[in-house]
């Protein structure tokens, strides 16, 4: 769980430019993708949605939650849960192709 963490932590430094503490969490984690989500709303929708769109984070789930005081907060999960989602997946493909019958690999 704590490879998957920092491998999540890496991913989102990287995607949103993100300043991450010496003490890995999901917690600060959060916390500073939340803040990050805040200054790109602020810059306007065009942006943040299509940041949405990139990181394939459903249309229904954000209408859903757009109008929640802690917005911020709730689409920082969404976020963090969609790029863990892909890391997870990663890691299943990879343990997959490295199972199969090597004389079928190109």
């Amino acid at each position: 769980m704590a490879n998957l963490l920092k491998e999540t932590a890496i991913a989102l430094k990287d995607d949103w430019e993100l300043v991450l503490p010496d003490t890995l969490s999901e917690d600060a984690i959060l916390k500073l993708l939340a803040d990050r989500v805040v200054k790109i709303l602020e810059q306007g929708p065009e942006t943040f949605f299509q940041l949405m769109y990139r990181l394939d984070i459903s249309e229904k789930k954000l209408n859903a939650i757009l109008h929640d005081p802690h917005v911020a907060d709730k689409i920082a999960r969404l976020i963090y849960d969609r790029q863990l989602q892909k890391i997870q997946s990663r890691h299943v493909h990879r343990k997959k192709s490295e199972n199969s019958d090597p004389e079928l690999q190109w």
